[in-house]
């Protein structure tokens, strides 16, 4: 898939696709999505490799990235912009936005450090519903 074509299925989450505590995040995300525009990639597929080249993402950068509007969101200010995809009351949780980057990234940080030892390595994604898993562009 050209890089052109994969900008058109935007939004686009790029994840870990090898941490227990990413792959339970994507399914409490998935069971809580208000519709099906979100498309995922794990950060090392083909895909997710080739977004991170095109936006400039150093290779090294193993946390959640949000590719809307042409523009890519890294750590807290990815996570943030998730929730207004969301049902229910979670769309709120935006409002933490207004906390500056460097606090929110600090406690995403010390997450993620520990993300591996909360759940651990997963070889593949849980099974999805044939709905969701035809929004992964690269699994």
């Amino acid at each position: 898939m050209e890089i052109n074509d994969i900008l058109k299925k935007q939004p686009i989450l790029l994840f870990d696709g090898e941490c227990g505590f990413c792959n339970k995040s994507l399914l409490f995300f998935l069971k809580r999505k208000k519709n099906k525009t979100m498309h995922f990639a794990p950060l090392n597929s083909k895909v997710g490799k080739e977004l991170k080249a095109y936006f400039e993402i150093e290779e090294k950068i193993d946390s959640v990235i949000l590719i809307r509007d042409h523009s890519a969101f890294i750590k807290s200010c990815a996570a943030l912009r998730l929730f207004p995809y969301m049902k229910g009351l979670w769309p709120l949780m935006i409002v933490f936005v207004v906390v500056p980057p460097f606090i929110r990234n600090w406690v995403y940080d010390l997450i993620a450090k520990k993300r591996m030892k909360i759940i651990g390595r997963v070889q593949n994604c849980e099974l999805l519903p044939k709905e969701d898993t035809e929004r992964f562009l690269d699994l």
